[in-house]
C-alpha cells in the first residue's frame, strides 16, 4: 500500500534496446479495499537522460575549470579542468562545501554570488582565488549561472572558470615597471580622471599618487595655456590616435 514517485529505471525493448522511465507505482484495491496489484505509470526519459550525460561529458572535457554546487552550497560537479587547476580530485571535494577551494578573502563575496544565482540573477566576469590543495591561490575569472531541474526549478549553480593567474601576476610586473620607471608616467580614464601616477611623477611634481588619484588632470594640474591642447592629445589617445614628443607643464 506504499506508493512510490519518481523511481527512474531502464526498460529492455523485444529489440534489446534500452529505455530509461520515470516512474510512479501506486497499489490498485478491490472493492473491499484490499490492495490486490499495482499500476505503474511511466514516463519515457531516455532522451533527457542522453542529453545530461551528453551535458555531462562537455562539462567533463571542458578546457576551462568548471564547478557547481547544489542549493546547500555543497559542490556536486567538480570537472577535469577543475581538478588540474587545484590538484583536488573529484571524490575529495564533491559533497563539501564549495568554501573549501576558495581563497578564504573572497568566501563571503562567492557566497553572495552563489545565493544570488540561485535566486536568478546570473554574474558573469566574477574574479575570485581558488585555494589549491598546496595552498597557492588560482585567479579565476568566474561566471556564476543557475542550474534547472526538468520541471525549470532553480536547483544549483555551475560556476565557469577562466585561469587569470597569468594575466594578473603580468598586470602586476607591468604595474611594477610603470611604478620603479625613471621618467615620469601618469595615465588617466576615458574621463580623464588621473589612474596611474609613477613615483617619478610624484618626485617632480611632489603630489602623491593620494592626492592625483581619481582627479581630473587636465582641469586639475595642467596650467591654463595649455589645457585645450593637452585635453586634445588625451582625447585623441583615448580613441586610438597617439601623439609623440608632445610638450606641455605641469
Amino acid at each position: 500500500g506504499v506508493e512510490t514517485a519518481n523511481f527512474e529505471f531502464p526498460l529492455i525493448t523485444k529489440a534489446g534496446r534500452r529505455v530509461e522511465i520515470l516512474l510512479n507505482a501506486t497499489p490498485r484495491y478491490n472493492e473491499h479495499g484490499e490492495v490486490k496489484g499495482m499500476v505503474g505509470i511511466g514516463q519515457d526519459i531516455t532522451e533527457r537522460i542522453a542529453q545530461e550525460q551528453e551535458y555531462s561529458r562537455l562539462i567533463d572535457t571542458a578546457n576551462a575549470p568548471i564547478f557547481g554546487v547544489d542549493a546547500d552550497m555543497r559542490i556536486n560537479i567538480f570537472n577535469r579542468k577543475a581538478e588540474q587547476t587545484t590538484n583536488f580530485l573529484s571524490q575529495e571535494v564533491v559533497g563539501e562545501n564549495v568554501g573549501t577551494i576558495i581563497s578564504p578573502e573572497f568566501k563571503a563575496m562567492t557566497h553572495e554570488i552563489m545565493c544570488q544565482a540561485l535566486q536568478g540573477n546570473e554574474t558573469a566576469s566574477f574574479e575570485l582565488a581558488l585555494k589549491t590543495k598546496t595552498g597557492r591561490k588560482v585567479n579565476i575569472l568566474l561566471n556564476a549561472t543557475a542550474r534547472f531541474d526538468q520541471h525549470g526549478q532553480i536547483v544549483g549553480v555551475v560556476g565557469i572558470g577562466q585561469d587569470i593567474t597569468d594575466r594578473i601576476a603580468q598586470e602586476q610586473e607591468y604595474t611594477r615597471l610603470i611604478d620603479s620607471a625613471n621618467a615620469p608616467i601618469f595615465g588617466v580614464d576615458v574621463n580623464g580622471c588621473v589612474n596611474i601616477w609613477n613615483k617619478k611623477a610624484a618626485e617632480i611634481t611632489q603630489y602623491t599618487p593620494n592626492d592625483v588619484m581619481g582627479e581630473n588632470l587636465v582641469e586639475k594640474f595642467i596650467t591654463e595655456d595649455y589645457r585645450d591642447a593637452v585635453g586634445l592629445v588625451l582625447s585623441k589617445a583615448c580613441e586610438g590616435t597617439e601623439t609623440a614628443n608632445f610638450e606641455f607643464p605641469l
